[in-house]
């Protein structure tokens, strides 16, 4: 967890492998057995080229960072606001990062607005963002 909340705080990177068992474990556990996740011979015929993993397999490791940095507040009070740029493919290495970019009072609570980034081995954009996660001034 974060010691300091503060504007220009970059939060400590998230970097998983995408591999099919997993994209099979996530539509698993979300319900989600859409064929263009699962199923690799429909996949394939599709202009994407092959299974692709779910677009919240992805927040799932966005979310991941902001409980690393914000614990309870994040999963109790934080928003996230996301754009899916490019789908994560099997064999993808993603590097996920973020930081504050501004802190906003209202009484005694703060928001941390922060961004995010989702990018592959290649450095092609997957996912980018926004979060605000709700804390006490004195937590400051």
């Amino acid at each position: 967890m974060l010691t300091e909340i503060q504007e220009g705080k970059a939060f400590d990177s998230v970097v998983k492998h995408i591999t099919q068992e997993k994209i099979n474990l996530y539509a698993e556990a979300s319900g989600d057995f859409n064929p263009i996740h699962i199923d690799e011979s429909f996949a394939a015929k599709t202009p994407l080229g092959g299974t692709i993993a779910h677009g919240m397999l992805s927040l799932a490791y966005v979310s991941e960072m902001m409980t690393s940095a914000f614990g309870r507040n994040w999963l109790s009070e934080g928003k996230l606001r996301a754009k899916f740029k490019e789908p994560a493919h099997p064999g993808d290495t993603l590097t996920i990062n973020g930081k504050i970019d501004c802190i906003e009072q209202e009484d005694d609570v703060s928001y941390a607005n922060c961004s995010f980034e989702c990018r592959n081995q290649k450095g092609e954009m997957i996912v980018t963002g926004e979060t605000i996660v709700k804390f006490s001034s004195d937590k400051k």
